[in-house]
């Protein structure tokens, strides 16, 4: 029982990941659980909406207002990433010859991406970590990325970028700003008082919401006769030998940014809080699918390469929650000792 309630999130996950694998069609949009409503849409406002009622409005003040923490978080995501890890990433990988110069470039291409919204805000929350910060980091990136990734591909590739900038705004608004506002506003009713003293029960609805979302994250965007396919199974028309490649350098390489965003975060010169550093490593760590795949099919759309510039992006997605869940224990314990010494 006391492992159940500490490895909550992580038993429902795999036990979505397990769902979805044996009965693919519950995937489908209309099918009998409306994925595309009871998760795509109500199932991640429900979580905006329970994480703004769970901030005082003080926690969202500092996590905006502190600007060493963010500007460090957007360092990493959008020039770190790039300029550290993907250019020589992509020097490397040219030399020993592993993998074709598409997937190559496809793995450059990942690396110019923004942080996920709904999946660093839920690791960080189920970890113990900052929730303010993650939310604000994950807005500030996604906001961010609507400019600077396009910058960076134009940098790397020379593509001329066309995109509905203001559509993508007012999607990031709807989907993270308005819910977290709304749950702001009930911190002034009595719903702040019933969410206070069922607290726990409030955060385990949370990571069944959580849970949820994992799901979807075991299909790709590869539909065959109306349903979803397994994301592995789907293959992107990749060789075998290719895919392979990829299992083995995404995981190292999603593992040594946690390991290596972890050092640099606790440096001394910082001083970032536990909770803060959490935060930061989940969010300059991960790389969007729901951002990334729409940009890259606009960037690149007509390109024979295409398979290969999103297929890194879609061998990652999954991986990032799956490396990250199986941290939360471990991370857990480091951020509870903080709180033991407050």
């Amino acid at each position: 029982m006391n492992f159940g309630n500490k490895n909550f999130f992580l038993i429902g996950m795999f036990l979505a990941v397990a769902l979805a694998k044996s009965i693919p069609s519950l995937g489908v949009n209309g099918s009998i659980l409306r994925p595309e409503l009871s998760i795509g849409k109500y199932g991640v406002g429900l979580i905006f909406l329970l994480s703004g009622l769970s901030l005082r409005g003080s926690e969202l003040s500092k996590a905006v207002s502190n600007v060493k923490l963010n500007g460090l978080i957007q360092v990493a995501i959008f020039a770190a990433w790039p300029f550290l890890i993907g250019i020589p990433l992509k020097a490397v990988l040219s030399q020993v010859n592993l993998v074709p110069s598409a997937l190559i470039d496809g793995l450059l291409i990942l690396t110019c991406l923004p942080t996920t919204v709904n999946m660093c805000i839920m690791l960080t929350s189920s970890s113990g970590g900052d929730v303010a910060a993650a939310i604000c980091n994950a807005v500030i990136s996604n906001m961010a990325g609507i400019f600077v990734t396009p910058a960076l591909l134009f940098y790397f590739f020379g593509a001329n970028i066309k995109l509905p900038f203001v559509e993508m705004v007012l999607k990031l608004c709807k989907k993270v700003l308005l819910p977290v506002a709304i749950g702001q506003g009930l911190r002034a009713t009595k719903a702040k008082d019933i969410y206070e003293k069922n607290s726990k029960g409030f955060k385990r609805l949370q990571e069944v919401g959580f849970s949820e979302l994992c799901f979807p994250l075991s299909y790709s965007s590869t539909v065959s006769n109306g349903q979803p396919l397994p994301l592995f199974v789907s293959g992107l028309g990749l060789d075998a030998k290719h895919s392979v490649a990829l299992l083995a350098i995404l995981p190292t390489l999603h593992l040594g940014s946690l390991g290596a965003l972890f050092k640099v975060f606790s440096l001394p010169l910082f001083q970032l809080s536990r909770p803060e550093i959490v935060a930061a490593m989940f969010c300059a760590s991960q790389k969007t699918l729901a951002f990334g795949l729409p940009l890259i099919n606009t960037v690149f759309e007509g390109n024979p390469n295409l398979a290969s510039f999103v297929a890194p992006l879609m061998f990652i997605h999954p991986l990032q929650m799956t490396l990250g869940s199986l941290l939360l224990p471990r991370i857990r314990k480091y951020t509870s000792f903080e709180e033991d010494d407050e």
